[in-house]
């Protein structure tokens, strides 16, 4: 007897079954043995069974691979609500409108994609009448990775719905006149619709994952119930080659993600041609995501397609979908039917006898047309399953015709991602085709019309009914006005003003005490969230463990084999710190996900993501640029910083140029702090700027990136002099003269002005001392923390001077009267303090550790680079020879006495 609950053959009408009742045969032998010896044994037998038939040859698809056939059958889909008629007149206008949209821009020259959206309509029309949750919906609304290029789909909607207007429309992809559209989902060009950022290809769905792991992060930590929210990533079965795309596959399953859904528009094609052109994306992405652990929902077929596999009893259909490579599927949506006739159907006399009772028109119209991607009914039962599934992510692979609806110039042709425009014959055809009221007569010039059916009319109310009823309009993003962030007791700051006496004290550590102090504030202390890449050792960060926690959603299942140690590894379903193993990715994803969750979620959270220096910005700079567009607020953290402080671990590992990288992002503040004192006051004012009360005309929508060192070193107190503050913030300060460093120079002696910044102010101050006591030289030490902030702020008084306004660089004022030469110094590349050479009055040279870095103590690599103390001394004395104020004789006589 069989089970009556297991599935019916009847309700698998895609599958054949030539003898049913040896099926059931076949499912009561599986019932008895698991009833008799238990699930495992059932399931040992089926995977030897399977092996078996692998081994014989006999065509199974494989293990993590279905059929290439609907994942729910036609039978099994429920009704879509609504008033499905309405709802294919709002597609209707939307895809106009896109296409008209490009079209009328190509006049500029100015680009646009058209088949996206084409293919993909039904993907975002379905989700947007009747699953994406809006802002004002409870909680924080659902949250929506859209594909770039179907950006102008979007704006279609958002114009049909009364965002947009046509004036906007017509400036897409011209922003310079301040009412343009940016070409993809970019926040910082246009924060009130888009929240993120996906343009750049593998990025996006890497960051909805860890967008839906931070949504739990928040809700397990008590901070916000995000339960209502889902995370819906929209991407291209071509961007699945990205290994970004599939970087994080594991975490979703591993943590359960049921609140993330991707939705990959499998239109077989990439920008140059098929994604796979011998084989198939669809099946290849199903093993994929199912061996990583997630519930895969296949839409390839249309009703149309139903026909054919009620005739197809005896699998050949099935079997046969199964071996065409999508190229070919390619073509045959190109092909007349005859074509289709000889070679999907020829090759099979049972395949040939089914084709003897379709006609032509219903060949085509299944080849040509007929995709799951591009039903409504179909799209809605995928949705719907995949919201209702629980304990796993949820990927529906859905297949569609790039181009479709635009004409058989475009369906599926190679070149469809660089065709900018239809032809006026080409509209009117698809006019004709989407029955949409336009006239001839509304072509006037040659010029497409956009197309609305009025602010009152059916549609517009329809649309905005159903965007109320789930929570107004989307996509959205919105700012929730909230009080900013009290600042942190004065004392967490002040007690490195002390400086550290005679206890050696490295910047990185100096850092990690101050966030320590800062976790513990009552009023923000909950809001921190420490990110690193499984390298909180090496940064001294395992104090932090059993007094904040590691973020597990499954708590500690174990007991910890450092248990009985004071600072043993523990994880916490309700822990701080995000512990991600060893991916920098990944944890940029994190720290985006957290420094923008003040506008998605209305909670401001301070992300700081510790790294070696040499690996954040070097290897995920594009998440960098991600991050700034996304207007994300947070700390970065270039730790074991510069190119020779790193001892032994050589090239790969010394950073000689991350600030360089970091100085091209318009939205990062780049420091290079010498002592732990500047390390406090660019973290407090980074507070104020970024989560408290910014200063009139403050952009708060930036991040700050701090390099600091592994090199204990004495740290001095503050230096009692007014300004200090401001030069630190600013850039630049003078931290001591040759007078106050204790040095009494002989009389008129010649004097050189030495910048230094990071670890390399120590080898600037050593050079006063040699320069003072072996060759009669005065100098004057300042501490350049940032020289990329200097230069912005001279370009911003460049651009105030072409105003008419008259404004000093913040450089030039603070170097006003200093005597002598300026000698720059730093652990980087000699670009990085040159970015200031021009508004420097004085003559100007630089030292930096520009090359290949090396293993060797820091000493040697120092005096290999021409950075250490004597050879400052010996570039200080070059230039002041040149100038006249040594003799040159002294530079010869000095690089003998140090051995250079």
């Amino acid at each position: 007897m069989t089970d009556p609950n297991a599935i019916q053959p009847s309700e698998l009408d895609q599958l054949p079954d030539r003898d049913p009742e040896e099926t059931a045969e076949w499912q009561a032998s599986l019932d008895a043995v698991t009833k008799a010896a238990g699930p495992h044994r059932a399931a040992y037998l089926m995977r030897r069974t399977l092996e078996r038939a692998e081994g014989a040859g006999i065509a199974l698809p494989k293990l993590l691979e279905t059929d290439y056939v609907n994942s729910i059958p036609t039978s099994a889909e429920p009704a879509v609500p609504g008033d499905e008629a309405m709802e294919q007149r709002i597609t209707a206008w939307n895809r106009w409108n896109a296409a008209a949209m490009v079209t009328r821009g190509s006049k500029y020259g100015v680009g646009g994609h058209i088949a996206t959206f084409a293919s993909a309509a039904w993907l975002y029309e379905t989700g947007f009448n009747h699953f994406f949750k809006g802002k004002e919906a409870d909680g924080s609304g659902d949250q929506l990775y859209i594909q770039g290029h179907a950006s102008p789909g979007i704006y279609a909607r958002a114009f049909l719905d009364g965002r947009l207007n046509e004036e906007q429309l017509d400036n897409f992809r011209r922003e310079a006149g301040g009412n343009g559209l940016p070409s993809y989902p970019h926040p910082r060009r246009l924060p009130w619709l888009w929240e993120f950022p996906t343009v750049s290809m593998g990025l996006g769905p890497l960051s909805a994952i860890y967008q839906a792991r931070f949504n739990r992060y928040l809700a397990n930590r008590g901070i916000k119930d995000t339960a209502g929210s889902h995370v819906w990533a929209f991407l291209g079965d071509g961007e699945m080659d990205e290994p970004e795309s599939t970087a994080a596959l594991a975490l979703a399953a591993r943590e359960e993600l049921d609140n993330l859904t991707f939705v990959i528009n499998c239109n077989l094609q990439r920008l140059d041609g098929p994604v796979r052109a011998n084989f198939k994306i669809v099946q290849e992405l199903e093993a994929q995501f199912r061996g990583a652990g997630w519930n895969v929902i296949k839409t390839l077929w249309g009703t149309a397609w139903d026909e054919l596999f009620r005739l197809d009893t005896t699998g050949a259909l099935v079997r046969r979908l199964r071996q065409v490579p999508d190229a070919q599927i390619q073509t045959y949506q190109t092909r007349d039917a005859a074509y289709i006739r000889q070679d999907f159907f020829g090759g099979d006399p049972a395949l040939v006898e089914m084709a003897k009772l379709l006609s032509d028109d219903k060949i085509l119209e299944c080849f040509h047309l007929s995709r799951g991607g591009h039903e409504a009914r179909k799209v809605f039962a995928a949705y719907k399953a995949a919201v209702e599934h629980k304990g796993a992510p949820t990927v529906i692979l859905a297949q569609t015709v790039k181009g479709h609806t635009l004409g058989e110039g475009f369906a599926s042709k190679n070149a469809n991602h660089q065709m900018k425009k239809l032809s006026v014959d080409e509209f009117k055809s698809m006019r004709d085709l989407l029955e949409l009221p336009i006239k001839d007569s509304d072509f006037v010039d040659g010029v497409v019309p956009y197309g609305h059916p009025g602010a009152d009319s059916p549609e517009a109310r329809y649309l905005q009914e159903r965007r109320a009823a789930l929570g107004g309009p989307a996509p959205a993003r919105r700012v929730h006005p909230v009080a900013p962030l009290p600042a942190p007791a004065e004392k967490a700051f002040a007690s490195f003003d002390k400086g550290s006496g005679s206890q050696n004290v490295a910047t990185t550590m100096a850092f990690v005490r101050l966030v320590k102090d800062l976790v513990r504030d009552k009023e923000t202390g909950k809001r921190w969230v420490p990110i690193v890449p499984d390298e909180a050792r090496t940064f001294g960060m395992e104090s932090l463990f059993p007094s904040l926690g590691i973020y597990s959603p499954k708590g500690q299942t174990y007991e910890p084999v450092d248990r009985d140690q004071l600072m043993y590894y523990k994880e916490a379903q309700n822990g701080q710190i995000l512990n991600e193993g060893i991916t920098e990715a990944g944890s940029m994803a994190d720290f985006i996900a957290a420094s923008t969750s003040y506008a998605t979620h209305g909670e401001a959270m301070i992300p700081f993501y510790i790294f070696y220096s040499m690996f954040g910005w070097q290897r995920t700079a594009d998440q960098m640029w991600q991050l700034g567009d996304q207007l994300g607020r947070g700390f970065l953290v270039g730790a074991t910083a510069g190119r020779t402080t790193l001892t032994g671990e050589g090239l790969q590992h010394a950073d000689g140029h991350s600030p360089v990288i970091a100085a091209t992002n318009p939205a990062a503040l780049s420091y290079d702090p010498a002592f732990a004192y500047e390390v406090a006051t660019i973290v407090k004012d980074g507070l104020r700027r970024m989560y408290g009360e910014a200063a009139p005309g403050e952009d708060q929508n930036v991040f700050y990136y701090l390099t600091v060192y592994n090199e204990p070193m004495p740290q001095p107190a503050k230096p009692s002099v007014q300004g200090v503050d401001e030069g630190i913030v600013k850039g630049l300060y003078r931290f001591n003269t040759a007078e106050s460093a204790g040095i009494t120079p002989p009389a008129n002696a010649p004097r050189i002005q030495l910048l230094g910044s990071g670890t390399a102010i120590h080898w600037a101050l050593k050079a006063q001392q040699l320069l003072a006591e072996e060759w009669g030289v005065a100098a004057d030490v300042w501490s350049a923390t940032s020289w990329s902030e200097l230069r912005r702020d001279a370009l911003e008084a460049d651009a105030a001077l072409l105003r008419g306004e008259e404004r000093v660089p913040f450089v030039r004022q603070a170097l006003q009267g200093a005597e002598g030469p300026v000698l720059a110094v730093s652990d980087y590349m000699r670009q990085v303090p040159d970015q200031i050479a021009q508004w420097v009055e004085q003559d100007w040279s630089s030292l930096g550790a520009d090359g290949f870095g090396l293993s060797d103590t820091r000493e040697a690599a120092r005096r290999h680079f021409g950075v250490d103390a004597e050879s400052i001394v010996v570039a200080a004395l070059a230039q002041l020879a040149g100038r006249g104020e040594v003799k040159a004789a002294a530079v010869k006589e000095a690089r003998e006495k140090y051995g250079l």
